[in-house]
């Protein structure tokens, strides 16, 4: 057996079993590590033949192999006493790939793979000094320092015709409504970012929730951040978007609120940083954090990314929410996710029928950054009818510019965005054309409802 120093021995074998098991599971982690990562590393013989079959496999396939392929490799194997052994340690390293430190055992097996490589390189430039060889020095360190790099050459757009035109290419979460899933062309991606713009008081979170609460429902596990409302609070909100049930009745109806919140198949963790106090690196701690909690989120909401902390120390408002914006879109990038925040609409647009891009605070460089969004009008009578606008402002995935009619009743955590054309679209936008008529008949009908004693007191 090998000195300790060179080889995974000194880490143990419960470590040696982990690193099997995350080149069984993940991709990525198999492509950085297999230039790098060496049999004779591993102390038995059963784990130097699994590391050997994972590296043949990955060469022909690009990927982690499955156990079945594994399975029948060792069918293969002539030895006995090393097919049960092999068996044993794939049942060994299967039981740890929900370990709960495998990003720990990934770095540090990384770590030590490539000091192996360095080691090797300082040797060989031993021989290469003594023959004053200077350029094969450098190029041998070179290579030692880039290994153990992912390496990605990108699409190969004229071999890759047929998995770019059979395969999707992006994975989305769908949004409650059909008409946005559409024009999205699913919903939003991994990596990609949503904004919602309205002006203070019109919606915006109702909408992030109602999101989200359509990604729970469907399975997903959602990340709620809250920079404004305090962590139960926005719990009760998502309680009346579930139930139906206004916040001031969830009280009296808690069995039933507790009987829909069971059934749901997602999860969610509502996390709250008071305004102006964390920053996108703050969130990205937090969801490593839950990442060692195996919690693993396919969605993130941030409410909202105009009131994040910004650390890039730019003077000017517009380049702080330019820099927030672009380091929200790298947090989803990093993670993997979909990202949903909003954005604050100027005073001016309270009374607009649609609001577009000029009226969004700060605008250009969000709708630069962002890759979807859309805006929400409702000005004080569209509030009485409970009706909306919904205006796509910028969509990567398809047409903008374009608006839809709304029914939106905050107070009972229910939205609903329509395509113009159907029945249910025509009613809304009927109702808001009429939104001044209903103005005029909701107060004649309140008054006509006063007792008559106290008109009399008028008199």
């Amino acid at each position: 057996m090998e000195n300790n120093n060179s080889s995974l021995v000194e880490f143990g074998t419960s470590f040696q079993s982990k690193v099997i098991a995350s080149c069984l599971t993940d991709t990525m982690f198999l492509q950085t590590i297999m230039e790098v990562l060496e049999p004779e590393y591993f102390e038995s013989d059963s784990n130097k033949w699994l590391v050997k079959e994972i590296h043949n496999y990955f060469i022909k396939y690009k990927t982690t192999p499955t156990l079945e392929a594994i399975k029948i490799a060792i069918d293969d194997v002539e030895n006995d006493v090393l097919k049960i052994s092999v068996v044993e340690a794939l049942k060994d390293a299967w039981r740890h790939r929900e370990a709960t430190d495998l990003q720990f055992v990934q770095e540090k097996t990384l770590e030590f793979c490539k000091n192996q490589v360095i080691k090797s390189a300082i040797m060989e430039s031993v021989t290469l000094l003594e023959n004053q060889n200077y350029d094969g020095i450098k190029t041998v360190i070179d290579t030692a320092m880039k290994a153990g790099t992912a390496v990605d050459i990108g699409h190969d757009y004229n071999v890759g015709i047929e998995e770019r035109l059979t395969k999707s290419t992006r994975v989305t979460i769908k949004t409650p409504w059909d008409i946005t899933n559409d024009i999205m062309d699913g919903g939003l991606g991994e990596g990609e970012l949503g904004v919602v713009v309205a002006p203070a008081g019109v919606g915006k979170t109702w909408l992030l929730q109602s999101i989200a609460a359509g990604a729970i429902k469907r399975g997903f596990t959602v990340v709620h951040y809250t920079l404004e409302l305090n962590e139960t609070y926005v719990g009760l909100r998502y309680d009346t978007v579930f139930s139906g049930i206004t916040t001031q009745n969830i009280k009296f109806q808690k069995d039933e609120v507790k009987k829909i919140i069971d059934s749901l198949e997602g999860r969610m963790v509502i996390k709250y940083y008071p305004t102006r106090s964390a920053t996108v690196n703050t969130l990205s701690a937090h969801l490593k954090q839950l990442e060692l909690k195996n919690i693993k989120p396919d969605m993130v909401i941030v409410d909202y990314a105009d009131i994040l902390r910004d650390n890039s120390g730019m003077r000017e408002v517009r380049h702080q929410l330019g820099a927030v914006y672009e380091d929200l879109r790298g947090l989803a990038g990093e993670f993997k996710v979909p990202i949903w925040t909003a954005s604050q609409a100027n005073r001016s647009a309270l009374e607009e029928e649609v609001i577009e891009a000029t009226k969004i605070a700060e605008a250009y460089s969000k709708i630069m950054i962002a890759d979807f969004v859309l805006s929400i009008s409702r000005k004080a009578e569209d509030k009485l009818s409970h009706t909306a606008r919904c205006h796509i402002i910028k969509n990567r995935f398809g047409i903008d510019g374009v608006t839809y009619p709304m029914s939106m009743n905050t107070n009972l955590g229910q939205i609903e965005i329509y395509e113009s054309t159907t029945q249910p679209g025509k009613e809304q936008q009927g109702k808001m054309d009429n939104s001044e008529e209903f103005k005029r008949q909701l107060l004649a009908s309140k008054y006509n409802d006063m007792k008559q004693s106290d008109v009399d007191g008028f008199e």
